[in-house]
């Protein structure tokens, strides 16, 4: 495939923009090419500006499950276009979005909207402490919630992508206000709470990750931090900014069965648009300004556009169930035919999925379900066999410390011909070893 168009375009973005990117996964680093400047979308495809035309799986990271311009959601789009962009004052469609966020996530019962996972997370959190009145939270090693400053520790996406989990920037006061625990370890988390209970505000982990590649958590795991929050009087924030409206209609917490008291929300929820929420129980939401101490606001918050894309996403989810079996059934074909080509190929690797994300690690465990199992994987294996899909017409996520993502738009015999190139990106790899 030829990349020129792709190329000079990156170079003269590096002239004005910091990297050649507005966000840093996008810059392709960590696989050593150069990223591809998209031109258009459409259902499970994205086209280049040289023309290339890609199997996507990374769906925008994650917010594309019903595909790319959705007919439902374009014409919704521009018929709310029409009537303003914004208004800097309450429209029906948030309270409408509201509800069904309600509806539909078991631990939801307020809601406020804001413009980014980022804001969600770090607005989460300053209401976990605000509440409490406690200052301390526990993070677990690469776990990403954004880049505010209290989770760029041991972070993961991006800064571990490059190489960068601590951030210049990040003040020695802040940090030491992060507590790091290891994830699906409930011992590092009871060790953290017998020396600082009193002071510890919140719990905070993506319940399934994908900012390091998708782990699987351990019930018991789960079931212990929900125990712990309840017993120091801590709160339990689920960062399902990934995992939100993708594993089910109510998110990981409905897969899992574990409540948290606070959780953030993104990606999906905007229906492609830069969106973001965190919700909970009424008496911590209400916390919030204006009705309660602790301030938060957004000038373009719950903005009609974004709030019509996510409304209409989310309406279409709620009333066809059988999209999450649809998605289902595709994913597990996906995975159970990546399994079968690592064993025919002789690759050493891993596949882990949850729902309609999915992680393919090069490593010689026989599991990946830990941080120190992730950071024990081929990067460079990875890097040559990202290429190798690449000049299939497959587009993966260019990290293997991220997740891919199964759309609605995927056909089965889009998932049948991903299957059979990642077969022979295997094989030669292995041949190349």
């Amino acid at each position: 495939m030829i990349f020129s168009k792709s190329e000079k375009a990156f170079e003269e973005a590096k002239k004005s923009i910091p990297g050649g990117v507005n966000s840093p996964a996008r810059a392709f680093r960590s696989v050593g090419h150069t990223p591809m400047f998209i031109a258009s979308a459409s259902g499970s495809r994205v086209k280049d500006i040289d023309g290339n035309e890609f199997l996507d799986y990374v769906g925008s990271w994650g917010p594309m499950i019903l595909g790319h311009a959705p007919h439902e959601v374009i014409r919704a789009l521009r018929d709310a276009s029409l009537k303003g962009t914004s208004f800097g004052a309450p429209t029906l469609v948030e309270t409408q979005m509201a509800e069904l966020i309600r509806e539909m996530v078991p631990g939801i019962e307020m809601v406020r909207m804001v413009n980014s996972g980022t804001e969600a997370t770090m607005s989460a959190l300053r209401l976990a402490r605000g509440y409490t009145g406690r200052s301390l939270v526990i993070k677990f090693e690469g776990c990403y919630h954004g880049h505010s400053d209290s989770f760029l520790i041991k972070a993961g996406s991006g800064a571990l992508t490059l190489g960068t989990p601590d951030s210049p920037g990040v003040t020695p006061g802040t940090a030491a206000d992060t507590l790091l625990a290891s994830f699906n370890d409930i011992s590092s988390v009871e060790n953290l709470f017998k020396s600082s209970g009193d002071m510890i505000a919140a719990v905070i982990l993506e319940p399934v990750p994908g900012n390091m590649g998708v782990l699987l958590p351990k019930k018991e795991f789960l079931e212990g931090l929900r125990n712990l929050c309840t017993q120091y009087g801590a709160l339990l924030i689920f960062d399902e900014v990934m995992t939100g409206f993708r594993l089910a209609r109510g998110g990981a917490q409905e897969v899992l069965g574990v409540r948290p008291d606070l959780t953030t929300l993104g990606k999906i929820i905007g229906g492609g648009l830069p969106v973001g929420a965190f919700g909970g129980r009424k008496e911590i939401m209400e916390f919030l300004s204006p009705t309660g101490p602790v301030y938060q606001a957004g000038t373009l918050s719950g903005n009609p556009l974004a709030m019509t894309a996510g409304y209409t996403t989310l309406k279409l989810l709620n009333e066809n169930p059988q999209y999450y079996t649809e998605i289902e059934k595709k994913s597990a074909l996906l995975e159970e035919g990546i399994r079968e080509n690592i064993r025919q190929s002789g690759c050493p690797a891993v596949i882990n999925r949850a729902g309609s994300m999915l992680t393919l690690f090069f490593t010689e465990r026989p599991e990946v379900s830990t941080f120190s199992d992730v950071m024990a994987s081929y990067t460079g294996q990875f890097a040559a066999y990202f290429k190798k899909c690449l000049g299939h017409g497959i587009y993966f996520p260019p990290s293997q410390f991220e997740a891919l993502f199964v759309s609605l738009a995927h056909t089965q015999d889009d998932i049948l011909y991903t299957i059979d190139k990642n077969y022979l990106a295997l094989r030669a790899l292995k041949k190349s070893t």
